[in-house]
């Protein structure tokens, strides 16, 4: 068998005219030079040959992501060691993955053939047989962890802190250069042009994921003028998303006193810190959209609002203008004068009553004047005198009623129907006495 380190001279050497055409290819590796290189095919070539050297062995894992495409022939899964982060791809025929019921996060023992691709570099594994040893301690830990910290409240809706309508700044925290970061400035920016942001470029997977997000978490999360904080990372195997469950970052976001969005992996990624955060969002993408209102949809908003409002002002004046209109079409508004029109009558017909009532007491009394008058004139003294008689009087105004009130020779005033007269008593008789009978 040869050696991949004494293989022979292949048609691929270096040819006539290149730097290292004038020393023959080196024979092993160890004899390769700065002037006397190997092509990199050389290398690959020689590693494929060591690997099918191998023999086929017994390996286990946890099963930390497994794709299944229908139809297909082969199926993929990537396999982690139990300690440290090193994974490798196994592909195995369809009918074998088939026949294991396998779940992200199973803890699996097979029997695997290393399999050396020289053109792309890659180390995979061909498994011959698949089977279960159990869940897998990693996920099972964190099965636990998710159970022990909803007993504890930290995943209780009544926690959840709502979202600012518009943030001042946006914290950001996500990985260097990385497409989620573009996701959501891009498109948070799309949506409002004014959008303020704060980023932090932080590892986010690997052993420094934990340190970094929590530590950038702390900084942003004490800034007055960041409103909100999203910690965006893209899809990735479940491995890569593991340090996001992880219980100090957990109990970190549970602690902030910002609304976090945690925009983790793809609709189907479920990392504990998305149980912890105040929104979920399934994507970065959807986490832009999550924090900044669409700036044409509140423009609208406001358009449609102003509308609205301007229809129902018209409405309520044209609404009021009509009833001005019935008021001021009424007889007493048209006549102001309208309203007194009643108590001008009534007043007519009071005063034509009490003229009435008036006249006739007047010719009522009138009469009795009349009556009364007749009567003080048949009995008044100047009707006596009217008929010829006169009246006597001594001259001190005493009325002669006697003829032994005068005696010879005194004057006497005599009052007549018409005028006066004065005369001198001549002589008197003296009164006949009372008849007895």
């Amino acid at each position: 068998m040869t050696s991949p380190h004494t293989a022979a001279p292949s048609p691929d050497s270096p040819s006539p005219g290149s730097p290292a055409s004038a020393l023959p290819p080196a024979a092993r590796a160890a004899d390769t030079t700065r002037e006397n290189p190997w092509p990199l095919r050389r290398l690959t070539e020689n590693i494929k040959v060591y690997v099918d050297r191998m023999s086929p062995l017994w390996v286990e894992g946890q099963v930390v992501e497994y794709k299944v495409r229908p139809g297909a022939k082969m199926h993929f899964l990537t396999l982690r060691d139990l300690q440290t982060d090193t994974s490798m791809t196994v592909t195995a025929w369809a009918g074998v993955m088939d026949a294991v019921p396998l779940t992200e996060g199973a803890r699996v023992v097979t029997r695997v053939k290393p399999v050396f691709w020289e053109r792309s570099g890659r180390l995979n594994l061909q498994a011959a047989e698949i089977h279960l040893q159990g869940v897998g301690d990693l996920l099972a830990q964190i099965e636990a962890l998710r159970a022990r910290l909803a007993a504890e409240g930290l995943f209780a809706q009544s926690r959840k802190k709502p979202l600012p309508f518009l943030p001042r700044t946006i914290g950001l925290i996500c990985g260097r250069n990385a497409k989620a970061k573009d996701d959501v400035v891009v498109n948070a920016s799309e949506r409002w042009p004014h959008a303020r942001f704060e980023i932090r470029e932080v590892a986010v997977q690997g052993d420094r994921c934990v340190a970094e997000v929590g530590a950038a978490l702390a900084e942003l999360d004490g800034m007055s003028g960041v409103d909100v904080i999203v910690i965006a990372r893209g899809g990735g195997a479940v491995e890569d998303l593991l340090p996001f469950s992880d219980e100090r970052l957990v109990r970190a976001a549970a602690g902030a006193h910002t609304p976090i969005v945690s925009a983790i992996g793809h609709e189907g990624d479920s990392p504990l810190l998305d149980l912890v955060a105040d929104y979920r969002a399934s994507t970065p993408t959807d986490a832009a959209r999550r924090v900044v209102p669409d700036e044409a949809r509140e423009r609208d908003g406001i358009a449609q609002a102003v509308g609205r409002m301007r229809g129902m002002l018209a409405a309520r004046l044209a609404t009021e203008r009509s009833n001005l209109t019935l008021i001021s079409t009424r007889p007493v508004l048209r006549g102001p004068e309208a309203i007194l029109e009643s108590h001008r009558t009534a007043l007519s017909q009071h005063v034509v009553a009490m003229r009435s009532c008036l006249e006739r007491r007047l010719a009522t009394e009138r009469q009795g004047q009349t009556r009364l008058r007749a009567t003080l004139t048949a009995l008044s003294p100047r009707a006596t005198l009217d008929r010829g008689y006169a009246l006597l009087k001594t001259p001190s105004g005493a009325l002669i009623t006697s003829s032994q009130q005068v005696k010879k020779g005194d004057l006497i005033e005599g009052i007549l129907a018409s005028g006066r007269m004065v005369a001198q008593v001549v002589g008197a008789t003296a009164p006949a006495p009372p008849d007895d009978r």
